[in-house]
């Protein structure tokens, strides 16, 4: 049922009418979209369970500057948070890797023993960092007995 808008002839039409293919051509095409499966791009992983009683390593490590320091009672404390020298092995091993590596500050309080102190610097050193200093200097002015507290 074509319909001719300028000649009224009654010659055959010759132009083709693709109204029907193109209905046709968007049913297949609908079909098609229904059957496609929905893609999905979930990947299956097995994920390490954390101890929840310690917290990330990542949270405890600044990239710009950590601080290490030793109480009077012999307490190492990593940024503020109490640790032991494996855990300060551990965590000077990953500022070793960062890039930039972080500036590393050591602040051993005057009356700490001397033996808690040097195996913290052991450590220290057996990592391999580069950029270190000693902060907290002006703590050691008074020398001897006056330096320690109640004498």
């Amino acid at each position: 049922m074509a319909m001719s808008g300028g000649k009224d002839d009654g010659q055959p039409m010759m132009e083709m009418n693709t109204t029907p293919l193109i209905d046709v051509m968007l049913v297949l095409l609908i079909m098609l979209m229904i059957t496609i499966p929905p893609v999905s791009h979930a990947v299956n992983i097995d994920l390490p369970v954390q101890d929840p009683n310690q917290p990330p390593p990542e949270v405890l490590i600044d990239p710009v500057v950590n601080k290490i320091v030793i109480l009077p009672n012999g307490e190492i404390q990593w940024n503020g948070t109490p640790s032991t020298l494996d855990q300060i092995e551990q965590y000077l091993v990953q500022t070793k890797s960062m890039s930039p590596e972080p500036e590393l500050q050591f602040q051993p309080a005057p009356t700490a023993r001397y033996d808690i102190v040097d195996q913290s610097l052991a450590v220290v050193k057996r990592s391999g960092i580069t950029k270190f200093g000693f902060v907290g200097n002006e703590q050691y002015r008074v020398f001897g007995k006056s330096a320690v507290p109640g004498n």
